[in-house]
């Protein structure tokens, strides 16, 4: 692109506030959270209506610019980074951060792509309801993000992904045409569910600019236990165990590595664990309460009575409750620590979780022997992050080196037990090869038609997914 007077007409349609361009003030939307991709961009737009999303999308595609959406700009796949290139211009939805209207009655609100998760929790808290999206980048990741790739989180073993919290999207499409489906309804069979397309779709086939979301009663109380255990399979044995006894309101159950705990209590301050012996792994359970709490503990000291735990410590207050909670959030920061770490963000189903783990450390110990396997994830709903750290004696770039043959390793495993390399995260850019090769060819297929009839000019964010 580079021509100056469609910049220029982008920048009329925002305002002089609605725009940036000086390099250092671009410098933080440019990288990716990790480091791991940078780009360029000639502008970042930051519009506050539709109505400009819409403007800025048909002035691009009848100039042929490609547009990248970012929302907190929290992802792990370079999904919301603009290429090298110096011609994709950036579109922002931090100015988009309305609440449009929230109902108590309904159990639903209308928010717009950039509010920050958290406060979207907080306002459903302030009417005595629960929003429950709930990750670690929440005070800082935007809902319109959070829709794009179908985020997933801690809770999703009982309210379900992204997906499962959105009742209906206004969405801006590439030739600026508004679809706006922003209905509260729990049922509704007219048609196609055409916002389906979108949720997931990493912006490559419109803006998602609001969102109708589903709202769940408030839980007024919950147990919080961390839990010790011998092995990964006997975490899969307990959940199954627990979800019966408990009536289904689990609502998250946090499979913990040694090696992962042992990190975050190294490198993190405030980060202790509660047992004198250490254990090979950790669940880290969180149930609402049917009771003052009594049956919880019961449950838990059966599970220890069956050997299905070896040690348990159940949080007697808040406190105790934020401190397991910051154990679990903190192992990603706790890795950055101990030099390169690969992340494999994969699923496979629940009931198989732990033969998964043993495989696939079996098969990454024997391609690199001193590498340390840092797994963790949501047992619940068969999300394991199955993160590897450099062997002590490797320097970061030679392991960096095997990133490739790594993922290959790591994904046919996955592929074995018949899941898939791509739990949460999304595809973006790392990930994109990887599609091709673990989708049958009718799939690809499929998604480049859906592709080409939404977007025949290709600007939206072009090189991710497909």
């Amino acid at each position: 692109m580079g021509d100056r007077v469609i910049i220029e007409q982008l920048k009329k349609i925002v305002g002089e506030k609605g725009w940036l361009s000086d390099a250092e003030d671009l410098a933080p939307y440019l990288q990716e959270w990790r480091g791991s991709w940078h780009g360029a961009t000639p502008v970042m737009l930051m519009p506050e209506t539709t109505e400009q999303v819409s403007r800025i999308l048909a002035e691009c595609n009848a100039s042929g610019t490609a547009v990248v959406p970012q929302g907190g700009n929290t992802g792990l796949c370079g999904g919301a980074i603009p290429d090298t290139s110096g011609t994709q211009v950036l579109l922002s939805m931090r100015r988009m951060n309305r609440i449009r209207s929230i109902s108590a009655e309904n159990y639903s609100m209308v928010a717009e792509a950039g509010c920050i998760l958290a406060d979207l929790q907080r306002a459903a808290d302030d009417i005595d309801r629960t929003f429950a999206l709930s990750l670690a980048a929440e005070g800082s990741c935007q809902i319109g993000g959070n829709l794009s790739t179908d985020a997933g989180g801690v809770n999703v073993l009982r309210y379900g992904t992204a997906r499962e919290q959105a009742l209906g999207l206004e969405v801006v499409l590439a030739d600026g045409t508004v679809l706006n489906s922003l209905r509260t309804l729990r049922k509704d069979t007219a048609g196609y569910d055409l916002k389906q397309l979108f949720i997931g779709a990493e912006g490559t086939l419109g803006v998602i600019t609001a969102a109708s979301l589903r709202l769940f009663p408030k839980v007024r109380q919950r147990g919080t236990a961390l839990l010790a255990l011998a092995s990964a399979e006997q975490a899969v044995a307990l959940l199954a165990e627990l979800r019966g006894r408990l009536h289904d309101q689990l609502l998250a159950f946090e499979l913990i590595s040694a090696p992962a705990a042992g990190l975050a209590e190294k490198h993190i301050q405030n980060v202790r664990m509660p047992f004198e012996i250490a254990a090979p792994w950790y669940v880290l359970l969180e149930s609402a309460l049917v009771d003052d709490g009594t049956e919880f503990q019961d449950e838990v000291m059966r599970a220890f009575e069956q050997g299905l735990v070896t040690d348990a410590a159940i949080a007697k207050n808040e406190a105790e409750r934020n401190g397991f909670w910051h154990l679990r959030h903190s192992i990603s920061e706790a890795q950055k620590h101990e030099g390169a770490s690969l992340k494999h963000d994969v699923s496979v189903p629940v009931g198989v979780v732990g033969q998964f783990i043993d495989s696939a450390t079996l098969a990454v110990e024997r391609f690199c022997p001193g590498s340390r396997v840092m797994a963790f994830g949501h047992v619940g709903d068969g999300n394991v992050h199955f993160n590897v750290s450099q062997p002590i004696d490797w320097t970061a770039e030679r392991f960096y080196a095997e990133r490739a043959a790594m993922a290959g390793i790591v994904y046919d495993v996955v592929a074995e037990f018949d899941g898939s390399f791509s739990a949460e995260h999304g595809v973006g850019v790392l990930k994109r090869t990887t599609l091709a090769h673990y989708r049958s060819g009718a799939e690809i297929e499929l998604m480049r038609t859906i592709k080409a009839a939404l977007d025949p000019r290709n600007i939206m964010n072009p090189g991710k997914v497909l």
